[in-house]
């Protein structure tokens, strides 16, 4: 049986949409060492299998490495990555931290906890990153949360701005990616659920309840409950990024 024809529809979409991606924006080099942050969700986990599928069918080796920073909730949540990256033959680091109760808590009175905790998580992501000596951070951002950061900018922030599907940061030293940037969050669920992922659920606190959900519970009610308004939304602003970061490529130094 072909690499192909082991697949149905929705899990051959999401690796071509991926590869086709990662080829347009340079997101691959060969010698790649690419750390995956794992969160344990449908978008991480299918980013992490959709890696390790390609490299079977990429012309030049490179390396996939799992990231997984658990806030301290539950120190045992991350078991089932755990075994499925053993089963797999991933390498995979997690980091346990105390930032999760820490943005719950008293300590952290000028942030909202996801601020705080999410600033945390990736100064460690980098660390990590920068401990292993890899060469790209991998996110399983997906296009609904590009146009749910588009919407929240513009008004939290009043700035015109994305989720950039690949930057280079320290000054080309590490290169940041979203090979999932143009997929849809339903069809990257649905892919998940047909290669079995053991997807396990957020015991934060605070999970549903943040901006980002609110903006996607307007945007669901609005004007995105029109399906075909919507998919005209998302080809909108999918287009309108990739656009952007060809004609303008930029760099970071956080």
């Amino acid at each position: 049986m072909s690499f192909r024809k082991r697949f149905n529809f929705v899990q051959k979409s999401v690796l071509s949409t991926m590869g086709k991606l990662m080829q347009r924006t340079g997101q691959l080099r060969p010698g790649a060492r690419i750390g995956v942050a794992a969160s344990g969700g449908a978008d991480s986990f299918t980013l992490l299998q959709g890696l390790l599928l390609r490299k079977r069918v990429v012309p030049f080796p490179f390396e996939v490495m799992a990231l997984h920073v658990n806030p301290g909730f539950e120190a045992d949540n991350h078991r089932p990555l755990s075994s499925w990256c053993a089963d797999n033959g991933v390498a995979l680091h997690v980091e346990m931290m105390g930032i999760g109760p820490k943005a719950h808590s008293e300590e952290n009175r000028k942030n909202s906890p996801c601020f705080y905790c999410a600033w945390f998580r990736r100064k460690k992501l980098f660390e990590l990153c920068s401990h292993y000596g890899l060469t790209h951070l991998a996110l399983g951002h997906t296009a609904d949360d590009l146009v749910s950061t588009f919407f929240l900018n513009m008004t939290q922030t009043g700035k015109v701005e994305g989720l950039t599907a690949k930057a280079d940061y320290f000054g080309g030293e590490l290169t940041l990616v979203r090979p999932l940037l143009l997929l849809e969050k339903k069809r990257v669920e649905r892919a998940a659920r047909a290669w079995n992922l053991p997807v396990f659920a957020n015991p934060c606190p605070s999970a549903g309840q943040t901006k980002r959900t609110e903006m996607e519970e307007m945007m669901r009610d609005g004007f995105l409950g029109d399906p075909v308004r919507k998919k005209r939304i998302f080809r909108a602003l999918t287009g309108w990024q990739l656009d952007l970061d060809a004609a303008m490529p930029y760099s970071s130094t956080e």
